[in-house]
């Protein structure tokens, strides 16, 4: 922005005061328009000041000292750019045509550039919403008689030989024939049979009158060639640009001498806007968008059969994610030296959930973001589940399912772009950095609410709702598209979740719809979620059928505990409406390493079991125990110490025990160079069944979940920009901003010391003393010029309240409220004409 617009679209004019800006332009009174962005701003109620600051929160940090400064910074490139882009279709097209459009512009003029010259009701209905949202965020200020657009968004809309604008315009007569001679813009002229005038401003003004005359502008192109014709048809909806030799053809020829075509360098003819308007009918868009797309419906189904199914999924998730970290209790794979799962990990994850690796990713990811799963920062880095997983795992269903849900709604990262490349052509893994999308919590939350219009239990068509998204952010729909991607991601996840059904959105899913902000709205917001979600998932049971097949059936989710403790005593065979696990002299060896004996899972079993407990089970119990920690395993490095000599020497003399490099130390006992854990690992693959041992010669008790992180906080989400204000910071910025612009705005009178050029009034020491002091006595208020400790200069209407030592205490209207200031630091005082209310 020129300093120029500045002036204009922010400052105050000059010998204005803001007193009778602000009687002339208070709300309500029959006052004259505002002829700077500030004054417009200054005119808005307290509401409205609000909603700006609420839709343009960019605006808020700092918080600007008067309504002058606001204008300022509502007026920068960054900001602009950032409210451009969270317009929608039909608004974005309203201010592209106000940048095409004369400065200032009236609303019958907009009108017709959106609405062509036959109209459009739909367009007609539109465009009174469309300008309010523009003027909302401060981009379009003015009365309809006076639209004025911010000068940095007309700069960015507006058509340049660079940048083109999205209607396809160029510039227009004027704006092309700047750099003609006068000679060659008369001889248009009088190819067009215009007759001659005496200036080039008065020739311009007559072609270009030529050119907005519908009556006569068909009379030209009447005489055209047909090729000439042709020639504009193929610019007409722009680019309106086109190259041309030195010795252009008889048809561009023609439109050149005409001026329907007008030089814009050596080798570029443009059509000028005012002629392509003509060709269009008016229409500044070939095709307007007034009003959104509906999502349209798929398939409808009862709600019932919504919410079962995705009960149902939402049960999954949770078994999925369980199995996940149940797979890395005891420390999941390395980390990358540049952080990350290795493409490796990722295939070996989803082959234990029996999936793709793109879901594998996402179920990683959300295990991630809900602070379920993380690195363990040792100098052998891995992943491991996290503290915070064992207190999710003692959750009712419901409550985990939440849990999951608000974690996936609210987190930026993206699962959806692992496997592709970034900038630099690197790889993205799973749970590595950059990773992370600012929009996609605003999407999932707008694709969630997309679906809650359709009737209940309704699935929507994927791109009647992908073409919604387009037209509510036109702006961030580019090449790369990365809202339609996020959407396309979210529907699929939603199901993987289950807060879709099917692609309907579900009765739980409905909940989620409400914005969370804080970790107090979050957990609210999991809390009603949960709530809606138990009637639907079904309850746990508390015991399982043995079979003689050395087999368990659970009919149906189990009990927490008792799951937990078969997860240890058996492997999990098969999953679907019943679990099937399956016990082996492992699994019992397993349980009996936990710190179990023969007897507790005998009895564990009974208590369980609605059948009695098959004989070849408790005999495999039985063995399994009978030989369980007749070997003994510690560190010698490592050692083997057993009653049974025969044993050791049968150990010595199998084959399979030469890795280990094993040699007798005494008749009891055997060492090895070996760790211990690889000690035990190659007797177990032997067939044995060893224990290890303490250095006092104790069984040591190994339990599956003895691996965990840290406690480590999940990921913060990475904001979209700056953060959304309350209620209460909004109150009070536009209270700080009202003080604010009071004290530089205010009709003061003016000492005698001070200076006419706009700076600060200068009073000495003596004269700010009495001032002060009498403003104490009568109560009045005062204005000050001040200078803190940090050498900031700065004005202030302050009502003074006592003044001693060296100091004035006084309530200060720009702060609002108490305050006390060195008096050497006042560099010039000077009553109001009026004090502020």
């Amino acid at each position: 922005m020129g300093t120029g617009e500045r002036n204009q679209e922010a400052h105050v004019p000059e010998g204005t005061t803001g007193a009778t800006n602000r009687a002339a332009t208070a709300p309500g009174t029959a006052a004259s328009a505002p002829r700077t962005l500030a004054e417009s701003l200054r005119s808005r109620p307290d509401e409205s000041l609000a909603a700006l600051l609420r839709t343009r929160p960019d605006l808020l940090s700092p918080v600007p000292g008067d309504l002058t400064q606001l204008a300022t910074r509502a007026g920068t490139r960054a900001s602009v750019v950032r409210a451009l882009e969270r317009l929608d279709s039909f608004a974005l097209q309203t201010a592209q045509v106000l940048a095409v459009a004369p400065d200032p512009a009236p609303y019958d003029a907009v009108r017709s550039l959106l609405a062509g010259d036959d109209g459009d009701p739909e367009v007609e209905a539109a465009l009174p919403g469309a300008l309010a949202a523009l003027r909302e965020q401060a981009l379009v200020w003015g009365g309809d008689d006076r639209l004025r657009l911010v000068r940095t968004a007309r700069e960015l809309l507006a058509p340049s030989p660079t940048h083109p604008s999205p209607t396809g315009l160029g510039p227009t007569v004027a704006e092309a024939t700047a750099g003609m001679s006068p000679g060659r813009v008369q001889e248009i002229l009088r190819a067009a049979g215009l007759p001659a005038t005496h200036d080039p401003v008065s020739a311009v003004a007559a072609l270009t009158s030529l050119f907005t005359d519908r009556a006569r502008m068909t009379e030209l192109l009447d005489s055209a060639p047909s090729d000439a014709l042709t020639v504009l048809d193929r610019l007409v909806w722009g680019p309106p640009y086109g190259e041309v030799s030195a010795d252009p053809p008889p048809p561009v020829r023609w439109l050149r001498d005409h001026g329907l075509l007008l030089p814009a360098s050596a080798r570029t003819l443009v059509l000028p806007r005012e002629v392509a308007l003509h060709l269009r009918a008016g229409r500044a868009h070939r095709t307007t968008e007034p009003v959104p797309p509906a999502v349209a419906p798929l398939r409808e189904y009862r709600p019932q059969v919504v919410d079962a199914t995705a009960a149902g999924q939402a049960f999954m998730a949770l078994t999925t994610v369980e199995d996940l970290l149940a797979e890395w209790n005891e420390g999941g794979p390395a980390v990358l030296r540049a952080g990350g799962l290795s493409v490796r990990d990722l295939k070996r994850a989803a082959t234990t959930l029996d999936t793709t690796e793109p879901t594998a990713a996402f179920w990683l990811e959300l295990a991630y973001a809900a602070g379920l799963l993380a690195s363990d920062g040792e100098a052998d880095e891995r992943y491991a589940p996290t503290p915070e997983y064992d207190d999710w795992l003692e959750l009712p269903p419901a409550e985990r399912w939440a849990r999951l849900a608000v974690a996936w709604l609210t987190a930026t990262r993206t699962a959806g772009l692992v496997g592709e490349q970034d900038t630099k052509g690197r790889t993205l893994s799973a749970l590595g950095p950059d990773l992370d999308r600012s929009p996609a919590p605003e999407v999932r939350h707008r694709v969630l609410a997309l679906l809650a219009t359709l009737p209940d239990a309704t699935s929507p068509d994927p791109e009647s709702l992908l073409a919604r998204l387009r037209w509510e952010r036109p702006a961030r729909s580019g090449p790369d598209d990365l809202r339609s991607r996020l959407a396309g991601w979210t529907l699929s996840e939603a199901e993987l979740l289950g807060v879709t059904g099917r692609g309907a959105l579900t009765t739980h899913g409905r909940t989620l719809l409400t914005p969370a902000v804080g970790a107090v709205e979050r957990g609210a917001l999991g809390g009603l979620a949960a709530k809606a979600l138990a009637p639907h998932l079904p309850e746990p049971v508390d015991h399982v059928l043995l079979q003689a097949d050395l087999t368990a059936v659970a009919p149906g989710p189990l009990r927490r505990p008792l799951a937990a403790m078969l997860g240890v005593l058996a492997d999990i065979e098969s999953k679907g409406g019943a679990t099937v696990y399956r016990f082996t002299a492992g699994s019992v060896r397993r349980a009996l390493d936990a710190g179990q004996t023969a007897s507790d899972l005998q009895a564990f079993l009974t208590e369980h079991s609605r059948t009695p407990v098959p004989q070849p089970l408790s005999y495999l119990i039985d063995d399994v125990a009978r030989r369980h920690g007749h070997l003994r395993v510690g560190a010698a490095s490592a050692y083997v110490r057993c009653d049974d000599e025969a044993m050791l020497g049968e150990i010595l003399a199998d084959k399979r025990s030469q890795p280990l490099r094993l040699r007798r130390l005494a008749p009891t006992v055997l060492a090895t160079t070996a760790e211990p854990a690889a000690l035990l690992d190659g007797l177990r693959s032997m067939g044995y069944a060893p224990a290890a041992e303490s250095a006092e010669g104790d069984v040591l008790i190994t339990r599956a979940d003895s691996r965990r992180t840290p406690r480590r906080a999940a990921p913060v989400p990475v904001p979209d920009g700056p953060p959304l204000p309350d209620g209460t910071l909004l109150d009070a910025a536009v209270r700080a901003i009202r003080a604010g612009d009071t004290a530089a705005t205010v009709v003061r009178k003016e000492p005698e010391a001070a200076r006419t050029d706009g700076s600060l009034p200068r009073t000495s020491s003596a004269e700010t003393l009495a001032t002060v002091q009498a403003a104490a006595m009568t109560g009045s208020a005062l204005w000050i010029g001040y200078v803190n400790a940090e050498g900031t200069a700065s004005q202030r209407v302050i009502a003074p309240v006592r003044v001693e030592g060296g100091f004035v205490t006084a309530y200060d209207h720009t702060a609002d409220e108490v305050r006390t200031y060195p008096l050497h630091r006042i560099t010039g005082v000077a009553e109001l004409a009026d004090d502020p209310a």
